[in-house]
């Protein structure tokens, strides 16, 4: 599967499997990167490539230019807000500082992670594209559900003869598993990162019912949602339900979907029963707390962790209301945010009182929403350059699926999903330290390569 003579290639494929393990301590010089397995290999494979001078751009290519030009306004951005950046500071970070770290983050992701991944890519046929790395996915995915299964029975299931499972487990590279609760998160830290590795690869494991035969070829989809259940996401359980829906409605007639609805319901309705059977009350339980997660307005006044979420995210728009044009520039958000948190948010709410709010504490809060922080800190100008590079791709995206065929419409199936599935968990995190985000539109790069006559 891996030429030993491009050993950028091992490096590409063994980021892409180690990509959810960030439960390690790693090099703090890596700063947000750190702690994540995936980081090191797909940088000394960029290196590696740099060094021997093999690195191809993709100048005439219209994702990437739309990617350069989103780029250049979140420096732009920041330039033309200087004298404010210049004076700010905050939690012992000045505004310089921030934005430096901030923008050298957005680099590995956006520069040298994304031109990493299609150097490797344009010396790929599309069918080692499709077929390699979905088998490198398919890997990690039972390896995540291995560990996921132990961490079940120990934490859901209190069953505490599983734990001693982990004494093995934690011989495995870049894996240490500090916490076992109810919501599970595998080779992941934490649950929410678990749920963006499998938002991340759902559309590969989909597309194992479109290329294979036989009733093994839904065994990856059913390691997705059960493994998604188990993790209490519930923007999991959203993102992921929408993009089964965006698979079947691209790959199935109506005719079919109706059919396939039915057998899936009889067979749905078959292991609800014989799981009642052995366990009805607990699964009575969860389903009932996965349905009450749901209700963002109940939990608002409940749940300290939508207060905080939903008043960060009405913060941004204050800030955005201010400085409607350019914003006030890349990373600079918290720095005006902090004065804008409302009184129903703060109220009784121990994480801006002992973190958010607290200068001691040198983390900076988070945004939980991509699309207001960058309202916030890039204005309209930037967020239409970013609206219409998810409107660009998607275009794309569509013309492949409408008029290729094989591998080629099967990959492009998968880019719709995945690229959708992220888009839509942007509302819920604030970072670009998204492998699967710049995989995705690596890959569509090359494939609207030849269509643009792309420079190489």
């Amino acid at each position: 599967m891996f030429s030993l003579n491009k050993p950028y290639h091992l490096l590409f494929f063994l980021g892409l499997f180690f990509f959810p393990f960030n439960s390690f301590e790693g090099i703090k010089a890596l700063g947000e990167f750190k702690n994540e397995s995936g980081a090191y290999f797909f940088l000394l494979g960029f290196i590696l490539l740099f060094f021997q001078k093999k690195i191809s751009l993709p100048l005439y290519n219209s994702v990437f230019k739309i990617i350069l030009v989103f780029l250049g306004w979140c420096f732009l951005s920041t330039l033309l807000n200087f004298t404010n950046v210049e004076n700010s500071y905050f939690k012992h970070t000045t505004g310089i500082n921030r934005f430096i770290r901030q923008y050298i983050s957005l680099l590995l992701s956006g520069i040298v992670f994304f031109l990493f991944y299609y150097n490797v890519l344009i010396k790929m046929e599309i069918k080692e594209i499709l077929y390699k790395i979905r088998t490198v996915f398919l890997y990690s995915l039972f390896t995540a559900s291995i560990v996921g299964f132990f961490e079940v029975l120990a934490g859901y299931y209190g069953i505490s003869l599983a734990r001693y499972a982990f004494y093995v487990l934690d011989y495995f590279p870049f894996f240490e598993k500090r916490l076992i609760g109810d919501r599970i998160s595998s080779i992941a830290d934490e649950p929410p990162f678990f749920a963006v590795y499998l938002i991340t690869i759902s559309g590969w494991m989909f597309s194992y019912m479109l290329t294979n035969k036989g009733i093994l070829k839904y065994l990856p989809t059913i390691l997705i949602l059960v493994l998604t259940f188990y993790s209490g996401s519930r923007t999991a359980l959203i993102v992921i339900f929408i993009q089964v829906i965006i698979f079947f409605l691209t790959t199935v007639s109506k005719e079919k979907i109706i059919k396939n609805t039915i057998r899936a319901t009889v067979v749905f309705s078959f292991l609800t029963v014989c799981i009642f059977i052995f366990n009805g009350d607990k699964i009575i339980n969860a389903f009932e707390e996965k349905i009450d997660s749901l209700d963002f307005r109940s939990n608002l006044t409940k749940n300290i962790s939508n207060q905080s979420r939903f008043g960060m995210q009405y913060a941004a728009l204050q800030v955005f209301l201010e400085h409607p044009i350019i914003g006030v520039g890349y990373g600079q958000q918290t720095y005006y945010s902090r004065f804008h948190y409302p009184a129903w948010a703060v109220k009784n709410n121990y994480e801006f009182k002992e973190a958010y709010k607290n200068p001691a504490v040198k983390a900076f809060p988070p945004s939980y929403n991509m699309y207001t922080r960058i309202l916030s800190e890039l204005g309209l100008v930037g967020i239409s350059i970013f609206i219409f590079l998810i409107y660009f791709s998607i275009k794309k995206i569509k013309f492949l699926i409408k008029n290729k065929s094989g591998e080629k419409q099967v990959l492009a199936i998968i880019l719709l999903v995945g690229l959708s599935g992220l888009f839509i968990n942007l509302l819920q995190i604030d970072t670009f330290r998204l492998y699967g985000l710049w995989l995705y539109l690596a890959i569509l790069t090359v494939l609207t390569n030849k269509q643009e006559n792309a420079y190489e």
